[in-house]
């Protein structure tokens, strides 16, 4: 899932951007309002982290610019030094979903963002297709009743391709989701990980959920009788 991270600090937005990372989010990690305001008016993304403390135009203001652009948008959470109630208010009347105060627990963060994921896109909390299961709020996948070890990437690239069964996503459409802006879509490391993920998931079982079409993406679904 793809996370617009805007943070003036340059030790807090290293910091957190590397555990989101970690953590399995394809991060764009900025410091300014209008940058941030820029990259959402064209890149799709899943949700927005946001400090109000910013050079130039104040979080707030981004926060009320994203809703009049796009309705209903990304989910929006405020994550920020400022703790009057006030403050929290007017975070939420500003059109956030939800609002952190630093200090924080990056554990609580990570759990946050899976809520505002739920929420937001509308999700499941579980994803299902054929046998195969996964659930964001634990982290874990299933095959029937087989358990599947996924690396934070892998698990990724999964929920992105089960959120889109049916559809045929690019090389470029996953890079944008999955990973950083800095990724190229013509990179191999996508058709490696394809790879590799293909051998845990589909390789141990009788029926293939990932197919791809040659020059154009992937898919994944229940393949008809036919194929």
């Amino acid at each position: 899932m793809r996370v617009l991270f805007v943070e003036d600090d340059a030790t807090i937005r290293a910091y957190l951007s590397q555990g989101l990372r970690e953590a399995g989010y394809a991060v764009d990690a900025v410091e300014d309002g209008e940058v941030a305001l820029s990259l959402v008016q064209g890149v799709d993304y899943d949700v927005v982290v946001l400090d109000i403390n910013l050079p130039g135009i104040d979080g707030f203001e981004v926060c009320a610019r994203i809703r009049q652009w796009r309705a209903p948008g990304p989910p929006i959470l405020f994550l920020t030094a400022r703790e009057a109630v006030e403050d929290r208010v007017r975070g939420l009347d500003s059109g956030a979903e939800d609002y952190i105060v630093k200090p924080f627990a990056f554990a609580e963060l990570l759990a946050r963002l899976r809520a505002l994921l739920r929420r937001g896109g509308g999700a499941r909390a579980t994803l299902q297709l054929d046998d195969l299961t996964l659930d964001p709020s634990t982290h874990s996948v299933k095959r029937g009743a087989v358990p599947i070890r996924l690396t934070a990437k892998e698990f990724a690239l999964l929920e992105y391709l089960m959120r889109s069964h049916g559809r045929v996503v690019t090389k470029p459409m996953i890079a944008e989701h999955v990973w950083d802006l800095e990724l190229e879509a013509e990179t191999n490391f996508i058709e490696v990980l394809i790879y590799a993920l293909r051998k845990k998931i589909d390789a141990p079982f009788e029926t293939p959920l990932i197919h791809t079409l040659r020059g154009v993406g992937y898919r994944m679904a229940i393949p008809a009788n036919d194929e």
